[in-house]
């Protein structure tokens, strides 16, 4: 599925309406140049899940949390040099619980991604504009896949 947003605005809005559809326990995986607007993206999403805090890119610490309508685990794994530092944060505890996981430079681990997650590469056609590619995969995203083609 592609979406094609026209500026950040519309972006966000994207974001907030994917954030409103999540369910306990889903997994959506990022990916896209620097400056493609992945961390956007994850700010808008966190508003829909009801998110209050200001959400900033865990670039060092790899991980931030939030509480909103659902805990949400932010991972920004751009820097991530062995898989195993995955593991020495407890990356499994994370990813599998009831939480909403959003994994910046997700590819960066893609040998340790579950099954069924969320895929979405953002491509920058221009300044403002920006192309989501979005792969739903798994039987536990079929739900959402009608509510985005209504975007």
């Amino acid at each position: 599925m592609e979406i094609i947003t026209i500026d950040t605005r519309e972006t966000e809005k994207l974001g907030e309406k994917i954030g409103k559809l999540l369910n306990s326990g889903d997994v959506i995986c990022l990916d896209g140049d620097l400056g493609a607007g992945k961390t956007t993206l994850t700010k808008s999403i966190a508003r829909g899940l009801e998110v209050e805090e200001y959400v900033t890119s865990p670039t060092f610490t790899i991980v931030n949390e939030y509480d909103g309508r659902l805990h949400v685990n932010h991972f920004d794994v751009y820097r991530i040099a062995d898989i195993d530092e995955m593991y020495d944060i407890g990356y499994e505890e994370y990813i599998y619980s009831e939480s909403v996981s959003i994994i910046e430079w997700a590819s960066n681990i893609g040998e340790i991604l579950p099954d069924q997650r969320i895929e979405i590469y953002i491509e920058t056609i221009d300044a403002n504009s920006r192309k989501f590619n979005i792969k739903l995969i798994g039987e536990r995203y079929k739900y959402l896949e009608e509510e985005l083609r209504k975007i």
